[in-house]
């Protein structure tokens, strides 16, 4: 079974693509952020212009015109189902389990910088892996959680200095 993905562009049109016709693009690197692609034997340069990855927003430019486009998978299809997205307005100092699951890998410790996106921890749930990003640039002020545990739904993982 493979994971769909929805790209919405421009806050006006909407696209999904099933992770395995993403794996079938003929696609050729040219630079870190610029992409030649054939797709249905027409040739596309793709140009990453700037991205946010903690909200999986990016602005590229195709064959010169530019669209800022947001990528979604199916678990932030049922976090925002289920209401538990956050405003971008919100303030967060903690980061709390959006839902039951495994935790799979811990990237920081007391102390450490981090800044806004960077991934701290990796959260399994419904058998797909969550990176869980920091909110803001700060510094971690705890870690409640270690490799291999379970959390329930809202628990503390980490916490950040004010």
């Amino acid at each position: 079974m493979s994971a769909t993905y929805k790209a919405v562009v421009n806050d006006s049109f909407e696209f999904s693509m099933p992770g395995d016709a993403i794996k079938t693009l003929d696609s050729v690197s040219e630079t870190k952020n610029k992409v030649h692609l054939l797709q249905n034997n027409k040739s596309v340069t793709a140009e990453v212009i700037s991205k946010d990855l903690l909200n999986r927003t990016y602005t590229i430019k195709v064959n010169g015109n530019r669209y800022t486009v947001k990528i979604e998978n199916e678990l932030d299809a049922l976090i925002a189902e289920m209401g538990l997205s956050l405003g971008t307005d919100a303030v967060e100092n903690e980061i709390h389990a959006p839902m039951p699951g495994l935790i799979l890998e811990v990237n920081v410790k007391e102390g450490d910088t981090v800044s806004e996106g960077d991934s701290l921890c990796v959260l399994e749930a419904m058998k797909m892996e969550n990176a869980l990003g920091a909110p803001r640039d700060g510094v971690v002020k705890a870690v409640h959680i270690a490799t291999g545990e379970t959390v329930d739904k809202n628990a503390l993982l980490i916490e950040l200095e004010d």
